[in-house]
């Protein structure tokens, strides 16, 4: 793959997250002044979609419409179609007009921007970058015990179920190169949430791709309501399973056959 990256798009994906974008968009103009951002917005009922245009064009209008130093866009849906299907979105209309590297980022502060330019150098070596939690130097604040056992306990299940070597797969926080993003049939993505997350990595793992992981301070929301709900944990304990059994199945299958042969 080629290391020319130079065209860097951010996705966040937003619902009612009003209160939190301006910072959010604030913060990443300081530390990646060159990237672009996509604000891809499920029809908040809050106005998030609106207030978005609007911060996009008062950017436009200070840099005279210009190539100036970011850009930012609004890609509005009809509703609240899902976490996974926003990012596919975003994906594909980052693909459709040639950036080099997709990252996904929540609005909500979580993600900070600082970390990100650690995200973009390591994919001098990678073809994906997690940003993670539980690697040596990452960490998580304000969280409650029982998100620490959860997060933690997930991706110990995800890592032996699915036997890859990753430490923060339900981590929502990464860069793609944009080839990458083309080879991971995108088309037949369906997941949302922490599953979304593993699958996309699990994708990356199976092609071949380099995927790292960066330590990251994850910061927990100071505003506004977090999405986690028991659904999204329900969903991504059935996926991880099914597609483990599966994955097992086939690798027994073709022992079978080698042997028969």
């Amino acid at each position: 793959m080629t290391d020319a990256l130079s065209r860097v798009l951010v996705v966040v994906p937003t619902y009612n997250e009003r209160e939190n974008l301006p910072g959010a968009l604030d913060r990443l103009r300081t530390y990646v002044p060159d990237a672009d951002v996509l604000v891809v917005d499920d029809g908040s009922p809050d106005g998030t979609g609106e207030l978005a245009e609007k911060i996009a064009e008062s950017e436009s209008t200070e840099s005279g419409g210009a190539d100036g130093s970011r850009r930012i866009h609004v890609l509005h849906r009809a509703g609240k179609l899902g976490l996974g299907t926003a990012y596919v979105a975003g994906f594909g209309w980052a693909l459709e007009r040639g950036y080099d590297v997709v990252v996904e980022m929540d609005a909500d502060g979580s993600h900070r921007a600082q970390d990100l330019p650690l995200l973009l150098a390591a994919l001098t070596n990678a073809d994906l970058v997690l940003g993670s939690r539980w690697v040596p130097g990452g960490s998580v604040l304000n969280w409650p015990v029982s998100r620490h056992v959860l997060s933690r306990g997930a991706n110990t299940y995800t890592r032996i179920i699915l036997g890859i070597p990753l430490r923060d797969a339900t981590g929502g926080f990464r860069a793609y190169r944009a080839e990458l993003l083309g080879q991971l049939g995108l088309d037949d993505v369906a997941s949302q949430g922490y599953c979304f997350q593993v699958d996309m990595a699990w994708r990356a793992v199976r092609t071949g791709a380099r995927v790292v992981e960066v330590p990251i301070t994850f910061v927990e929301r100071e505003l506004g309501q977090s999405k986690m709900s028991r659904a999204i944990v329900v969903e991504a304990l059935f996926s991880v399973t099914r597609w483990g059994i599966a994955e097992r199945s086939r690798r027994v299958a073709g022992a079978f056959r080698r042997s028969g042969g």
